[in-house]
């Protein structure tokens, strides 16, 4: 009961990072699963994709109500990231768990520094949607997805402002969108190969259906630079919490 209860605050802190810029919050939910509520990594995959699907979907609502989801593009991108969602599950289940630890903590860090890199300046309009671009980075974030158990909320935003040419509000509405699609199919592939602790489960998706709904009317207000910056140093905080249990363990 105690690991169900611990879960809530964590919850409400990913939904709403999660809500916020469109992505990050997803990716902190495995290193929480597995070093704070002690769960086995391929189990605490598998939990994240109900977590993150669930939340991200309630974000997305919320952001579509004020007309901040291209519902459009979030359907052409999400086919090509679904079926490598697929692909993504069955290499996670044939690696070692400390490989999939470290490689998601290098992944993590490679976030932070592309969102460092990031410009904050927004375009008036948006250019032509170039399509050939959106089907390979939903190919990409997909596979991530399977892979690691997160919703490639990181690797969506990029992939919508600079392939597909959204505005950045545009794009973390969407982003939401695209990260329920694909999560709910990587889901699908994990519980058919593994279990998962419902309550626990269910318990932090509730916290961070409420995070992400409230972490949506704070999206559209906050400074996106001063976001990005804060979202960069908990990735750095992640990995290096992640590489650090993976050191002490060889020790």
């Amino acid at each position: 009961m105690s690991q169900t209860l611990l879960a809530v605050p964590f919850g409400l802190a990913i939904g709403l990072l999660l809500g916020t810029v469109g992505g990050g919050g997803s990716i902190l939910a495995v290193p929480v699963l597995v070093y704070v509520l002690g769960e086995p990594v391929q189990r605490a995959t598998t939990a994240s994709l109900l977590i993150v699907g669930v939340t991200a979907l309630a974000g997305a609502v919320a952001a579509g109500r004020h007309g901040r989801v291209a519902w459009r593009v979030a359907v052409l991108f999400a086919p090509t990231a679904g079926a490598a969602a697929v692909l993504g599950t069955a290499l996670n289940r044939a690696l070692p768990p400390r490989a999939l630890l470290v490689s998601f903590a290098l992944l993590l860090l490679l976030a932070a520094a592309a969102m460092l890199r990031r410009r904050s300046a927004q375009r008036e309009a948006a250019p032509a949607p170039r399509w050939s671009r959106a089907a390979a980075a939903g190919g990409a974030t997909g596979a991530l997805t399977g892979l690691f158990g997160v919703g490639g909320g990181f690797v969506v935003v990029p992939a919508l402002t600079l392939a597909v040419g959204l505005p950045m509000q545009l794009a973390v509405g969407t982003s939401l969108a695209v990260i329920a699609l694909t999560s709910a199919v990587a889901f699908a592939a994990h519980l058919s190969t593994g279990g998962l602790d419902l309550m626990l489960a269910l318990t932090f998706t509730g916290a961070g259906v409420l995070g992400a709904v409230a972490g949506t009317r704070l999206g559209a207000r906050a400074r996106d630079e001063r976001l990005r910056r804060l979202f960069a140093l908990l990735l750095v905080v992640a990995a290096l919490g992640v590489l650090g249990e993976s050191a002490a363990a060889l020790l």
